[in-house]
Protein backbone atom coordinates (compact mmCIF):
# COMPACT_ATOMS: atom_id res chain seq x y z
CA UNK A 1 0.00 0.00 0.00
CA UNK A 2 0.91 3.65 -0.90
CA UNK A 3 0.55 6.41 0.92
CA UNK A 4 0.76 8.47 -2.60
CA UNK A 5 -2.37 7.11 -4.16
CA UNK A 6 -4.22 5.75 -0.91
CA UNK A 7 -3.72 8.62 0.94
CA UNK A 8 -3.58 12.02 -1.78
CA UNK A 9 -5.85 14.17 0.12
CA UNK A 10 -4.83 13.32 3.78
CA UNK A 11 -1.85 15.58 3.74
CA UNK A 12 -2.74 17.33 6.94
CA UNK A 13 -3.02 13.97 8.69
CA UNK A 14 0.23 12.51 7.71
CA UNK A 15 1.71 15.84 8.99
CA UNK A 16 0.36 14.94 12.37
CA UNK A 17 1.23 11.12 11.99
CA UNK A 18 4.90 11.88 11.07
CA UNK A 19 5.23 14.11 14.01
CA UNK A 20 3.69 11.76 16.75
CA UNK A 21 6.41 8.99 15.18
CA UNK A 22 8.96 11.55 16.33
CA UNK A 23 7.61 12.01 19.31
CA UNK A 24 7.24 8.29 19.89
CA UNK A 25 10.97 7.80 19.26
CA UNK A 26 11.96 10.95 21.36
CA UNK A 27 10.16 9.33 24.10
CA UNK A 28 11.69 5.78 23.51
CA UNK A 29 15.39 7.61 24.14
CA UNK A 30 14.27 9.55 27.35
CA UNK A 31 12.71 6.06 28.62
CA UNK A 32 16.74 4.37 27.61
CA UNK A 33 18.33 7.26 29.16
CA UNK A 34 16.34 7.10 32.69
CA UNK A 35 17.02 3.06 32.55
CA UNK A 36 21.11 4.01 31.91
CA UNK A 37 20.68 6.51 35.05
CA UNK A 38 19.47 3.86 36.97
CA UNK A 39 22.21 1.58 36.24
CA UNK A 40 24.67 4.22 36.77
CA UNK A 41 22.87 4.83 40.02
CA UNK A 42 22.69 1.38 40.94
CA UNK A 43 26.21 0.41 39.94
CA UNK A 44 27.66 3.12 42.24
CA UNK A 45 25.45 2.13 45.15
CA UNK A 46 27.22 -1.06 44.80
CA UNK A 47 30.39 0.37 44.86
CA UNK A 48 30.12 1.97 47.89
CA UNK A 49 28.78 -0.77 49.08
CA UNK A 50 31.67 -2.72 48.44
CA UNK A 51 33.74 0.18 49.80
CA UNK A 52 31.79 0.42 52.96
CA UNK A 53 32.23 -3.19 54.16
CA UNK A 54 35.97 -3.79 52.21
CA UNK A 55 38.64 -4.09 55.03
CA UNK A 56 40.24 -0.67 56.21
CA UNK A 57 43.37 -2.64 58.01
CA UNK A 58 46.47 -3.25 56.51
CA UNK A 59 46.54 -7.03 55.44
CA UNK A 60 48.65 -8.55 57.84
CA UNK A 61 45.84 -7.08 60.90
CA UNK A 62 42.71 -8.62 58.31
CA UNK A 63 41.54 -11.71 59.48
CA UNK A 64 42.52 -15.30 58.15
CA UNK A 65 39.55 -17.10 58.47
CA UNK A 66 38.10 -18.85 55.52
CA UNK A 67 34.50 -17.27 56.32
CA UNK A 68 36.31 -13.51 56.11
CA UNK A 69 38.44 -14.34 52.99
CA UNK A 70 35.32 -15.94 51.48
CA UNK A 71 33.05 -12.60 52.26
CA UNK A 72 35.90 -10.68 50.98
CA UNK A 73 35.57 -12.34 47.81
CA UNK A 74 32.06 -11.99 47.46
CA UNK A 75 32.86 -8.44 47.93
CA UNK A 76 35.56 -8.51 45.09
CA UNK A 77 32.80 -10.32 42.93
CA UNK A 78 30.32 -7.97 43.48
CA UNK A 79 32.56 -5.28 42.83
CA UNK A 80 33.06 -6.72 39.48
CA UNK A 81 29.17 -7.17 38.99
CA UNK A 82 29.01 -3.43 39.47
CA UNK A 83 31.40 -2.56 36.55
CA UNK A 84 29.43 -5.16 34.37
CA UNK A 85 26.27 -2.80 35.18
CA UNK A 86 28.64 0.23 34.30
CA UNK A 87 28.67 -1.23 30.55
CA UNK A 88 25.22 -1.71 30.42
CA UNK A 89 24.36 1.53 30.89
CA UNK A 90 27.86 2.87 28.85
CA UNK A 91 26.23 0.61 26.36
CA UNK A 92 22.95 2.16 26.14
CA UNK A 93 24.54 5.13 26.32
CA UNK A 94 26.38 5.21 22.99
CA UNK A 95 24.28 2.31 21.22
CA UNK A 96 20.76 3.03 21.94
CA UNK A 97 20.41 6.69 23.59
CA UNK A 98 22.60 8.62 21.34
CA UNK A 99 22.21 6.67 18.45
CA UNK A 100 18.39 7.75 18.61
CA UNK A 101 18.99 11.11 19.56
CA UNK A 102 20.99 11.70 16.67
CA UNK A 103 18.60 9.91 14.31
CA UNK A 104 15.64 11.87 15.58
CA UNK A 105 17.38 14.91 14.54
CA UNK A 106 18.05 13.68 10.86
CA UNK A 107 14.23 13.02 11.14
CA UNK A 108 12.86 16.29 11.51
CA UNK A 109 15.08 17.64 8.76
CA UNK A 110 14.18 15.29 6.40
CA UNK A 111 10.48 15.69 7.77
CA UNK A 112 10.45 19.69 7.45
CA UNK A 113 12.12 19.00 3.64
CA UNK A 114 8.93 16.84 2.59
CA UNK A 115 6.52 19.22 4.02
CA UNK A 116 7.90 21.93 2.52
CA UNK A 117 7.99 20.44 -0.81
CA UNK A 118 4.32 19.32 -0.30
CA UNK A 119 3.44 22.84 0.76
CA UNK A 120 5.26 24.35 -2.24
CA UNK A 121 3.21 21.86 -4.61
CA UNK A 122 -0.25 22.93 -2.70
CA UNK A 123 0.67 26.84 -3.22
CA UNK A 124 1.39 26.05 -7.01
CA UNK A 125 -1.39 24.63 -7.89
CA UNK A 126 -4.11 26.79 -5.75
CA UNK A 127 -1.87 30.07 -8.00
CA UNK A 128 -2.91 28.22 -11.25
CA UNK A 129 -6.72 27.94 -9.85
CA UNK A 130 -6.74 32.05 -8.68
CA UNK A 131 -5.79 32.26 -12.40
CA UNK A 132 -8.07 30.14 -14.00
CA UNK A 133 -10.94 31.32 -11.53
CA UNK A 134 -10.28 35.33 -12.56
CA UNK A 135 -10.25 34.13 -16.04
CA UNK A 136 -13.76 32.16 -15.50
CA UNK A 137 -15.20 35.64 -13.68
CA UNK A 138 -13.83 37.82 -16.32
CA UNK A 139 -15.08 35.58 -19.11
CA UNK A 140 -18.58 35.69 -17.50
CA UNK A 141 -18.79 39.09 -17.00
CA UNK A 142 -17.81 39.87 -20.35
CA UNK A 143 -20.49 37.73 -21.82
CA UNK A 144 -22.71 39.42 -19.22
CA UNK A 145 -21.65 43.01 -20.78
CA UNK A 146 -22.01 41.39 -24.61
CA UNK A 147 -25.69 40.51 -24.00
CA UNK A 148 -26.94 43.97 -22.33
CA UNK A 149 -25.24 45.12 -25.58
CA UNK A 150 -26.47 42.92 -27.99
CA UNK A 151 -30.14 43.96 -26.58
CA UNK A 152 -29.46 48.21 -26.03
CA UNK A 153 -28.77 47.53 -29.82
CA UNK A 154 -31.59 45.41 -31.13
CA UNK A 155 -34.10 48.06 -29.00
CA UNK A 156 -32.69 50.81 -30.87
CA UNK A 157 -32.80 49.14 -34.24
CA UNK A 158 -36.47 47.89 -33.86
CA UNK A 159 -37.18 51.81 -32.47
CA UNK A 160 -38.71 54.27 -35.34
CA UNK A 161 -37.33 57.24 -33.69
CA UNK A 162 -33.92 56.51 -33.08
CA UNK A 163 -30.96 57.89 -35.21
CA UNK A 164 -29.05 56.50 -37.92
CA UNK A 165 -25.94 57.30 -35.62
CA UNK A 166 -27.57 56.19 -32.15
CA UNK A 167 -27.87 52.57 -34.00
CA UNK A 168 -24.19 52.38 -35.11
CA UNK A 169 -22.93 53.40 -32.30
CA UNK A 170 -24.90 50.58 -30.11
CA UNK A 171 -23.79 48.24 -32.70
CA UNK A 172 -19.89 48.95 -32.66
CA UNK A 173 -20.77 48.63 -29.05
CA UNK A 174 -22.25 45.29 -29.44
CA UNK A 175 -19.18 44.34 -31.43
CA UNK A 176 -16.72 45.39 -29.08
CA UNK A 177 -18.37 43.69 -26.04
CA UNK A 178 -18.83 40.52 -28.15
CA UNK A 179 -15.15 40.57 -29.24
CA UNK A 180 -14.17 40.98 -25.58
CA UNK A 181 -16.46 37.89 -24.52
CA UNK A 182 -15.07 36.02 -27.20
CA UNK A 183 -11.09 37.15 -25.72
CA UNK A 184 -11.87 36.23 -22.51
CA UNK A 185 -13.18 33.08 -23.44
CA UNK A 186 -10.35 32.25 -25.01
CA UNK A 187 -8.22 33.26 -21.78
CA UNK A 188 -10.45 31.04 -19.79
CA UNK A 189 -10.06 27.74 -21.95
CA UNK A 190 -6.22 28.36 -21.51
CA UNK A 191 -6.69 28.31 -17.90
CA UNK A 192 -8.82 25.76 -17.51
CA UNK A 193 -6.79 23.37 -19.64
CA UNK A 194 -3.42 24.66 -17.62
CA UNK A 195 -5.02 24.13 -13.88
CA UNK A 196 -6.17 21.04 -15.12
CA UNK A 197 -2.93 19.47 -15.74
CA UNK A 198 -1.01 20.95 -13.55
CA UNK A 199 -3.85 19.48 -11.00
CA UNK A 200 -3.23 16.16 -12.32
CA UNK A 201 0.61 16.68 -12.29
CA UNK A 202 0.18 17.56 -8.68
CA UNK A 203 -2.11 14.76 -7.35
CA UNK A 204 -0.67 12.16 -9.92
CA UNK A 205 2.81 13.15 -9.92
CA UNK A 206 4.47 15.96 -6.85
CA UNK A 207 1.81 14.59 -3.91
CA UNK A 208 2.40 10.47 -4.27
CA UNK A 209 6.23 11.33 -4.37
CA UNK A 210 6.04 13.43 -1.90
CA UNK A 211 4.18 10.99 0.40
CA UNK A 212 6.22 8.05 -0.63
CA UNK A 213 9.39 10.53 0.35
CA UNK A 214 7.20 10.46 4.03
CA UNK A 215 6.20 6.70 4.06
CA UNK A 216 9.88 5.70 3.36
CA UNK A 217 11.21 8.39 6.28
CA UNK A 218 8.19 6.80 8.80
CA UNK A 219 9.05 3.19 7.75
CA UNK A 220 12.72 3.52 8.36
CA UNK A 221 11.97 5.05 11.83
CA UNK A 222 9.79 2.19 12.57
CA UNK A 223 12.78 -0.07 11.34
CA UNK A 224 15.53 1.62 13.64
CA UNK A 225 12.87 1.66 17.04
CA UNK A 226 13.06 -2.37 16.22
CA UNK A 227 17.30 -2.26 15.85
CA UNK A 228 17.69 -0.14 19.37
CA UNK A 229 14.92 -2.33 20.77
CA UNK A 230 17.68 -5.35 19.97
CA UNK A 231 20.34 -3.67 21.01
CA UNK A 232 18.98 -2.41 24.13
CA UNK A 233 18.36 -6.19 24.93
CA UNK A 234 21.69 -7.41 23.36
CA UNK A 235 23.45 -5.01 25.86
CA UNK A 236 21.91 -6.88 28.71
CA UNK A 237 22.83 -10.27 27.01
CA UNK A 238 26.46 -8.90 26.43
CA UNK A 239 27.42 -9.20 30.02
CA UNK A 240 25.46 -11.84 31.23
CA UNK A 241 28.66 -14.38 30.69
CA UNK A 242 30.53 -11.97 32.91
CA UNK A 243 27.90 -11.66 35.52
CA UNK A 244 27.30 -15.55 35.83
CA UNK A 245 31.05 -15.87 36.29
CA UNK A 246 30.89 -13.49 39.19
CA UNK A 247 27.89 -15.63 40.56
CA UNK A 248 29.56 -18.49 39.90
CA UNK A 249 32.79 -16.65 42.07
CA UNK A 250 30.43 -15.97 44.51
CA UNK A 251 29.32 -19.92 44.68
CA UNK A 252 32.58 -20.74 45.03
CA UNK A 253 34.04 -18.64 47.64
CA UNK A 254 30.53 -20.05 49.92
CA UNK A 255 32.34 -23.23 49.19
CA UNK A 256 35.62 -22.55 50.27
CA UNK A 257 34.34 -21.48 53.71
CA UNK A 258 35.93 -24.10 56.30
CA UNK A 259 35.13 -24.38 59.72
CA UNK A 260 37.72 -26.88 60.93
CA UNK A 261 40.18 -24.58 59.24
CA UNK A 262 39.04 -21.67 61.12
CA UNK A 263 38.98 -23.26 64.77
CA UNK A 264 42.54 -24.23 64.13
CA UNK A 265 43.15 -20.31 62.95
CA UNK A 266 41.69 -19.74 65.95
CA UNK A 267 44.51 -21.95 68.37
CA UNK A 268 46.78 -20.91 66.43
CA UNK A 269 46.09 -16.86 66.80
CA UNK A 270 45.09 -17.12 70.89
CA UNK A 271 47.15 -20.08 71.60
CA UNK A 272 49.41 -18.95 74.68
CA UNK A 273 51.78 -22.26 75.09
CA UNK A 274 51.67 -22.26 78.62
CA UNK A 275 50.50 -25.41 80.64
CA UNK A 276 47.09 -25.61 82.27
CA UNK A 277 47.61 -24.83 86.20
CA UNK A 278 47.87 -27.75 88.67
CA UNK A 279 46.39 -28.26 91.73
CA UNK A 280 45.53 -26.20 94.06
CA UNK A 281 47.47 -27.13 97.89
CA UNK A 282 45.88 -27.74 101.26
CA UNK A 283 46.07 -25.00 103.35
CA UNK A 284 45.66 -26.56 107.20
CA UNK A 285 45.02 -23.47 109.25
CA UNK A 286 44.54 -26.05 112.32
CA UNK A 287 47.78 -27.00 112.71
CA UNK A 288 48.51 -24.41 116.03
CA UNK A 289 45.02 -25.53 117.35
CA UNK A 290 45.99 -27.67 120.78
CA UNK A 291 43.91 -31.26 120.31
CA UNK A 292 43.41 -33.89 123.53
CA UNK A 293 43.89 -37.36 122.75
CA UNK A 294 39.61 -38.20 123.57
CA UNK A 295 39.15 -35.75 120.96
CA UNK A 296 37.71 -37.77 117.96
CA UNK A 297 38.64 -35.71 115.46
CA UNK A 298 41.30 -36.37 112.56
CA UNK A 299 43.49 -33.84 112.99
CA UNK A 300 46.78 -33.37 111.02
CA UNK A 301 50.02 -34.35 112.71
CA UNK A 302 51.77 -30.98 113.11
CA UNK A 303 54.70 -31.03 111.01
CA UNK A 304 56.49 -27.60 110.14
CA UNK A 305 58.61 -29.46 107.49
CA UNK A 306 55.38 -29.93 105.55
CA UNK A 307 53.52 -26.73 106.42
CA UNK A 308 52.81 -24.96 103.32
CA UNK A 309 54.01 -21.73 102.70
CA UNK A 310 50.50 -19.24 102.04
CA UNK A 311 52.79 -16.32 100.68
CA UNK A 312 54.13 -18.82 98.24
CA UNK A 313 51.00 -20.22 97.42
CA UNK A 314 49.15 -17.13 97.49
CA UNK A 315 51.74 -15.42 95.01
CA UNK A 316 51.67 -18.76 92.60
CA UNK A 317 47.85 -18.85 92.57
CA UNK A 318 47.94 -15.14 91.80
CA UNK A 319 50.61 -15.29 88.88
CA UNK A 320 47.89 -18.02 87.47
CA UNK A 321 44.67 -16.16 87.79
CA UNK A 322 44.97 -14.50 84.70
CA UNK A 323 44.70 -17.71 82.78
CA UNK A 324 40.87 -18.02 83.65
CA UNK A 325 40.37 -14.00 83.98
CA UNK A 326 40.81 -10.78 81.88
CA UNK A 327 44.82 -10.99 81.36
CA UNK A 328 46.44 -7.80 82.86
CA UNK A 329 47.82 -5.41 80.41
CA UNK A 330 51.85 -5.81 79.91
CA UNK A 331 54.08 -3.07 77.99
CA UNK A 332 54.90 -3.61 74.62
CA UNK A 333 58.76 -4.53 74.59
CA UNK A 334 60.89 -5.09 72.09
CA UNK A 335 62.07 -8.65 72.65
CA UNK A 336 58.31 -9.15 73.12
CA UNK A 337 58.44 -10.87 76.27
CA UNK A 338 55.01 -9.43 77.13
CA UNK A 339 53.46 -12.38 74.93
CA UNK A 340 52.39 -15.91 75.17
CA UNK A 341 55.55 -17.97 74.11
CA UNK A 342 53.60 -19.35 71.01
CA UNK A 343 52.54 -16.06 70.12
CA UNK A 344 56.01 -14.72 70.68
CA UNK A 345 57.42 -17.03 68.53
CA UNK A 346 55.41 -16.34 65.78
CA UNK A 347 56.03 -12.01 65.95
CA UNK A 348 59.92 -12.84 66.20
CA UNK A 349 59.78 -15.18 63.03
CA UNK A 350 57.68 -12.66 61.07
CA UNK A 351 60.11 -9.99 62.16
CA UNK A 352 62.69 -12.07 61.20
CA UNK A 353 61.49 -12.58 57.92
CA UNK A 354 60.62 -9.18 57.13
CA UNK A 355 64.16 -8.07 58.19
CA UNK A 356 65.46 -10.60 55.91
CA UNK A 357 63.56 -9.56 53.00
CA UNK A 358 65.20 -6.21 53.81
CA UNK A 359 68.69 -6.87 54.18
CA UNK A 360 68.14 -8.82 50.41
CA UNK A 361 66.54 -5.84 48.88
CA UNK A 362 69.97 -3.83 50.55
CA UNK A 363 72.32 -6.93 49.47
CA UNK A 364 70.76 -6.45 45.83
CA UNK A 365 70.90 -2.37 45.85
CA UNK A 366 74.92 -3.19 46.60
CA UNK A 367 75.58 -5.42 43.99
CA UNK A 368 73.86 -3.11 41.12
CA UNK A 369 76.08 -0.38 42.47
CA UNK A 370 78.84 -1.93 42.40
CA UNK A 371 78.67 -3.17 39.07
CA UNK A 372 77.85 0.41 38.00
CA UNK A 373 80.63 1.24 39.64
CA UNK A 374 82.68 -1.44 37.50
CA UNK A 375 81.01 0.04 34.26
CA UNK A 376 82.41 3.78 35.65
CA UNK A 377 85.80 2.31 36.10
CA UNK A 378 85.88 0.90 32.78
CA UNK A 379 84.26 3.93 30.89
CA UNK A 380 84.97 7.06 32.83
CA UNK A 381 82.65 9.00 30.29
CA UNK A 382 80.08 7.42 31.58
CA UNK A 383 79.96 8.42 35.41
CA UNK A 384 82.67 9.10 38.07
CA UNK A 385 83.16 5.54 40.13
CA UNK A 386 83.81 7.81 43.20
CA UNK A 387 80.74 9.49 43.09
CA UNK A 388 78.35 6.06 43.55
CA UNK A 389 81.19 5.38 47.45
CA UNK A 390 78.83 7.21 49.59
CA UNK A 391 75.86 5.14 48.19
CA UNK A 392 77.42 1.22 48.48
CA UNK A 393 79.08 2.37 52.18
CA UNK A 394 75.54 3.45 53.06
CA UNK A 395 73.78 0.39 51.83
CA UNK A 396 76.76 -1.44 53.60
CA UNK A 397 75.86 0.19 56.70
CA UNK A 398 72.69 -0.43 56.36
CA UNK A 399 73.35 -4.06 55.92
CA UNK A 400 75.39 -4.43 58.84
CA UNK A 401 72.15 -2.93 61.14
CA UNK A 402 69.94 -5.04 59.35
CA UNK A 403 72.11 -8.01 59.97
CA UNK A 404 71.94 -7.18 63.42
CA UNK A 405 68.69 -6.53 64.01
CA UNK A 406 68.54 -10.48 62.72
CA UNK A 407 70.73 -11.68 65.14
CA UNK A 408 69.28 -10.12 68.32
CA UNK A 409 65.36 -11.38 67.14
CA UNK A 410 67.17 -14.89 66.09
CA UNK A 411 68.71 -15.11 69.94
CA UNK A 412 65.55 -14.40 71.13
CA UNK A 413 63.48 -16.97 69.20
CA UNK A 414 66.05 -19.75 69.91
CA UNK A 415 65.14 -18.89 74.08
CA UNK A 416 61.14 -19.30 73.12
CA UNK A 417 62.23 -22.21 71.05
CA UNK A 418 64.02 -23.55 74.09
CA UNK A 419 67.64 -23.48 72.15
CA UNK A 420 70.57 -21.28 73.63
CA UNK A 421 72.83 -19.59 71.81
CA UNK A 422 72.40 -18.80 67.97
CA UNK A 423 70.08 -20.81 65.87
CA UNK A 424 72.73 -22.21 63.97
CA UNK A 425 71.30 -24.35 61.03
CA UNK A 426 67.69 -22.75 61.01
CA UNK A 427 67.22 -20.53 58.07
CA UNK A 428 64.53 -17.49 57.76
CA UNK A 429 62.08 -17.71 55.40
CA UNK A 430 63.21 -14.42 53.51
CA UNK A 431 65.48 -16.74 51.98
CA UNK A 432 68.63 -15.01 53.35
CA UNK A 433 71.44 -16.83 55.71
CA UNK A 434 72.61 -14.38 58.11
CA UNK A 435 75.78 -16.51 59.08
CA UNK A 436 77.54 -16.02 56.02
CA UNK A 437 81.10 -16.51 55.93
CA UNK A 438 83.07 -13.29 56.52
CA UNK A 439 85.13 -11.53 53.65
CA UNK A 440 83.71 -13.05 51.33
CA UNK A 441 83.40 -11.04 47.64
CA UNK A 442 82.42 -11.91 44.14
CA UNK A 443 83.23 -10.45 40.70
CA UNK A 444 79.91 -8.24 40.70
CA UNK A 445 80.95 -6.70 44.23
CA UNK A 446 79.41 -8.58 46.86
CA UNK A 447 79.86 -7.96 50.65
CA UNK A 448 83.24 -7.55 52.18
CA UNK A 449 84.07 -6.69 55.80
CA UNK A 450 86.63 -3.74 54.49
CA UNK A 451 84.82 -2.21 51.61
CA UNK A 452 88.28 -0.97 50.31
CA UNK A 453 89.32 -4.53 49.59
CA UNK A 454 86.07 -4.62 47.33
CA UNK A 455 87.03 -6.63 43.86
CA UNK A 456 90.60 -7.51 45.07
CA UNK A 457 90.88 -10.52 46.71
CA UNK A 458 88.43 -14.31 46.32
CA UNK A 459 85.88 -15.27 48.95
CA UNK A 460 87.21 -16.34 51.92
CA UNK A 461 84.42 -18.35 53.61
CA UNK A 462 84.84 -19.94 57.21
CA UNK A 463 86.85 -22.69 57.62
CA UNK A 464 84.34 -24.12 60.54
CA UNK A 465 81.30 -23.59 58.11
CA UNK A 466 80.68 -26.05 56.20
CA UNK A 467 82.16 -29.25 58.87
CA UNK A 468 78.40 -30.74 58.68
CA UNK A 469 77.75 -30.71 55.09
CA UNK A 470 79.77 -33.66 53.95
CA UNK A 471 78.82 -36.12 57.17
CA UNK A 472 76.16 -37.51 54.76
CA UNK A 473 77.41 -40.93 52.82
CA UNK A 474 75.20 -40.88 50.30
CA UNK A 475 75.84 -38.41 47.55
CA UNK A 476 73.60 -35.57 46.94
CA UNK A 477 71.45 -35.97 42.93
CA UNK A 478 72.62 -33.20 40.83
CA UNK A 479 69.37 -30.65 40.62
CA UNK A 480 71.43 -28.94 37.21
CA UNK A 481 74.70 -27.60 35.68
CA UNK A 482 76.60 -24.61 36.03
CA UNK A 483 79.48 -22.82 34.24
CA UNK A 484 82.47 -21.35 35.87
CA UNK A 485 82.27 -17.53 34.96
CA UNK A 486 85.99 -17.07 36.61
CA UNK A 487 88.77 -19.17 38.43
CA UNK A 488 88.34 -19.87 42.21
CA UNK A 489 91.19 -21.43 44.01
CA UNK A 490 89.10 -23.22 46.50
CA UNK A 491 92.09 -22.39 49.99
CA UNK A 492 89.74 -22.57 52.64
CA UNK A 493 88.31 -25.96 54.13
CA UNK A 494 84.79 -27.19 52.21
CA UNK A 495 85.67 -25.21 49.23
CA UNK A 496 86.20 -26.61 46.14
CA UNK A 497 88.98 -25.48 43.40
CA UNK A 498 87.37 -24.75 39.54
CA UNK A 499 88.59 -23.52 36.62
CA UNK A 500 87.40 -20.66 34.12
CA UNK A 501 84.33 -22.29 31.91
CA UNK A 502 84.55 -25.60 34.41
CA UNK A 503 81.30 -27.45 33.72
CA UNK A 504 79.90 -28.52 37.09
CA UNK A 505 77.09 -30.26 38.88
CA UNK A 506 74.39 -28.38 40.91
CA UNK A 507 73.88 -30.78 43.84
CA UNK A 508 72.30 -27.58 46.35
CA UNK A 509 71.13 -24.67 45.69
CA UNK A 510 72.13 -21.05 46.97
CA UNK A 511 70.19 -20.88 50.27
CA UNK A 512 70.93 -16.69 50.36
CA UNK A 513 74.89 -17.00 51.58
CA UNK A 514 76.05 -16.40 48.39
CA UNK A 515 77.55 -20.01 48.02
CA UNK A 516 76.44 -22.77 45.12
CA UNK A 517 77.43 -26.34 46.40
CA UNK A 518 78.29 -28.25 43.42
CA UNK A 519 80.15 -31.33 42.22
CA UNK A 520 83.08 -32.00 39.79
CA UNK A 521 82.93 -35.08 37.04
CA UNK A 522 85.15 -36.95 39.57
CA UNK A 523 83.15 -36.82 42.76
CA UNK A 524 84.60 -34.36 44.38
CA UNK A 525 82.13 -32.49 46.09
CA UNK A 526 82.43 -28.28 47.99
CA UNK A 527 81.18 -24.92 47.60
CA UNK A 528 81.96 -22.15 45.78
CA UNK A 529 80.93 -18.32 44.92
CA UNK A 530 77.36 -18.16 43.23
CA UNK A 531 78.55 -15.02 41.59
CA UNK A 532 80.97 -16.74 40.21
CA UNK A 533 79.25 -19.12 38.41
CA UNK A 534 76.01 -19.46 35.55
CA UNK A 535 73.82 -22.04 36.92
CA UNK A 536 70.75 -23.81 34.84
CA UNK A 537 68.64 -25.72 36.64
CA UNK A 538 66.87 -29.34 35.49
CA UNK A 539 63.26 -28.60 34.84
CA UNK A 540 61.91 -30.80 36.97
CA UNK A 541 63.69 -29.67 39.51
CA UNK A 542 61.78 -27.02 41.93
CA UNK A 543 62.42 -23.75 41.43
CA UNK A 544 64.46 -24.32 38.12
CA UNK A 545 65.52 -20.80 36.93
CA UNK A 546 68.92 -18.99 35.99
CA UNK A 547 71.63 -17.32 37.57
CA UNK A 548 74.67 -15.56 36.03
Amino acid sequence: MSWGTDLWDQFENLDKHTQWGIDFLERYAKFVKERLEIEQTYAKQLRNLVKKYCPKRSKDEEPRFTSCLSFYSILNELNDYAGQREVVAEEMGHRVYGELMRYSQDLKAERKHHLQEGRKAQQYLDQCWKQMDNSKKRFERECREAEKSQIVFEKLDNDINATKSEVEKAKSQLYLRTHMADESKNEYAAQLQNFNGEQWKHFNVAIPQIFKNLQDMDERRTVKLGETYRSFAEVERKVIPIISKCLEGMVTAAKNVDERRDSALVVESFKSGFEPPGDFPFEDFSQNIQRTGSDGTIGTPKNDTGKPDPKHTIGKAKNKLWLFGKKPKAPNLEDLSHLPPEQRRKKLQQRIDELSRELQKEMDQRDALNKMKDVYEKNPQMGDPSSLQPKISETICNMEKLRSEIHKNETWLSEVEGKQGSRGDRRPSGDVNHHAPHGRESPEGSYTDDPSQEHRSPPQPDPHEFDDEFEDDDPLPAIGHCKALYSFDGSNEGTLVMKEDEMLYVIEEDKGDGWTRVRKQGGEEGYVPTSYVEITMEKHSKGAVTYI
